[in-house]
């Protein structure tokens, strides 16, 4: 198995289109068939990333699908319009 984990600084003043973005991004759960388990969170801390994501794949294959479904590239294009910063890891378990 692997696990996809992600973390996102948002702009300042982003706040609508920020939670926009992880509300469809939570949807995709259930939807693309190689995303096994999805969980989306916001950043209840202070001066850390805004929200994350932690999901799982079978394999490295079924992420890189994931990465290129239409689904979740639409996703991503609203994620990269109000980014300051990203960070990800995979990892087998």
């Amino acid at each position: 198995m692997i696990r996809h984990i992600v973390m996102w600084k948002f702009r300042e003043g982003t706040e609508e289109k920020a939670n926009e973005f992880l509300t469809k991004l939570a949807a995709l759960d259930g939807v693309i068939p190689q995303l096994k388990k999805c969980e989306v969170a916001k950043n209840i801390g202070k001066d850390n990333y805004d929200a994350v994501l932690v999901s799982e794949f079978e394999t490295m294959d079924d992420l890189n699908a994931y990465k290129v479904d239409p689904r979740h590239v639409a996703v991503s294009d609203i994620c990269k319009s109000i980014r300051a910063d990203r960070v990800a890891v995979d990892y087998e378990f």
